[in-house]
């Protein structure tokens, strides 16, 4: 650390000005890319519903299994990876507008809720319209469990209840499956039908045919944290992250992959943060249940950029640190977080320094809480980079992204989507 916290939010300076209000409306939250490419969705299916109108039975059961096929597919991790892999490959030498739009990717869960929505629409019509009673039948019950899906999966309720969403997504998905299963072969599909469930099918079966029960070494350096040691014949890529559970069918965290230059394995940065997380830190198991692949993060977008900074508070500082220990892009860190030595260990805080020896970090039971989007602003102007990636809260991290973005500085982080 170069400059003291308190000289460095000093010679922050002033934030730009603002952008002109036409153009600042696009980095309004409610027109981020996730609800662009919702709405994009939604209106893809109202155009051919009106221009196939009218739409004969077996029209309206296969524009809800496209949709589903939509919703489920675009949230698997291969495709997920794919994605991000397509969207990242971009020279540097391209416009800085293309790029910012490309580093979006991560907003492509709009796709999934729009998917699920226009997919029930058009099953909400094709069960009005189905003269068969069996077949009628079971997609009003289908109906009802997609209603129940959609509804606990609102941010009002996922937020507030995020364990039951992560069930009733789960096991209510699963069932969801069974009955368009069911559905379809009482409706005597054609071989497209058939093809297109099995595709969807494997795509949900395929995390779980990779579950297993590992061994794992815990450090807990404080009572706030653990960092979680995995060897177990996987070296995940930087960026990534990995699902863990101590109870497979009840809940899943994902954690990011900090893997190290050179070495097998990987760590897990884990912070008290709820009651799952208290509880493993308090209660250190040996081994936990992992599952899945290895998925492409928010912070994968830093090699469409010549320089980038990374803005993180307490624990956030896990996504980054592979990044960093790779040192694949330039960059310049700003960390606050509460008294980072004994939080996190001298040896977690000397190998940050190592790859950052010019790092602002705040220690905030000195200094308390800075202004994130000055010390974010002063550390893009500084540095001259090209973007800036946020690990934090929700809230911090809404301030920070739509705080830069309203002011022309590409701007990424986390949108809570899962």
């Amino acid at each position: 650390m170069t400059t003291s916290p308190p000289r460095a939010q000093r010679d922050a300076g002033e934030l730009p000005p603002l952008l002109p209000a036409l153009r600042r409306l696009p980095k309004h939250p409610l027109l981020m890319h996730y609800h662009r490419l919702t709405t994009l969705v939604l209106l893809a299916n109202a155009a051919f519903a009106w221009a196939a109108w009218p739409l004969a039975t077996p029209t309206l059961g296969h524009a809800a299994l496209a949709n589903l096929a939509l919703a489920v597919l675009v949230r698997q991790q291969y495709v997920i990876n794919l994605l991000f892999r397509l969207a990242t490959s971009a020279p540097t030498n391209w416009p800085l507008k293309i790029r910012w739009t490309l580093g979006k990717v991560y907003h492509f869960g709009g796709l999934h809720v729009g998917g699920a929505l226009a997919g029930t629409a058009w099953f909400v019509a094709l069960t009005s319209t189905t003269p068969n009673g069996p077949v009628r039948a079971v997609g009003w019950v289908l109906l009802g469990l997609l209603a129940l899906v959609v509804a606990t999966a609102l941010p009002p309720f996922r937020s507030r209840h995020h364990d039951h969403f992560e069930r009733i997504h789960r096991f209510g998905g699963w069932a969801a499956l069974a009955l368009f299963w069911t559905h379809t072969l009482l409706s005597s599909p054609g071989p497209a039908e058939v093809g297109v469930l099995t595709v969807i099918t494997f795509s949900v079966a395929l995390p779980w045919l990779r579950l297993r029960k590992v061994d794992v070494r815990l450090e807990r350096p404080s009572s706030h944290v653990v960092l979680a040691r995995f060897d177990h014949g996987e070296t995940p890529f930087a960026g990534s992250s990995t699902a863990i559970s101590r109870n497979p069918l009840r809940e899943w965290h994902s954690f990011a992959n900090v893997p190290a230059p050179g070495q097998s394995g990987f760590r897990l940065t884990i912070s008290r943060a709820g009651d799952w997380t208290g509880s493993f830190i308090d209660d250190l198991p040996d081994r936990v249940w992992v599952k899945g692949i290895t998925t492409a993060g928010v912070a994968n977008i830093e090699v469409l950029f010549r320089k980038v900074v990374y803005v993180a508070t307490g624990s956030g500082i896990g996504p980054c640190l592979p990044h960093l220990l790779a040192a694949e892009v330039p960059s310049r860190l700003v960390w606050a977080t509460r008294d980072p030595r004994a939080t996190y260990g001298d040896a977690l805080v000397d190998e940050i320094l190592a790859v950052q020896p010019h790092a602002l970090i705040w220690d905030t039971s000195r200094h308390g809480k800075p202004d994130m989007v000055r010390l974010a602003h002063a550390a893009y102007r500084d540095f001259g980079a090209e973007a800036v990636i946020c690990i934090s809260n929700k809230r911090l991290t809404w301030q920070v992204v739509h705080g830069l973005e309203r002011r022309g500085i590409p701007a990424y982080g986390a949108i809570w989507d899962s």
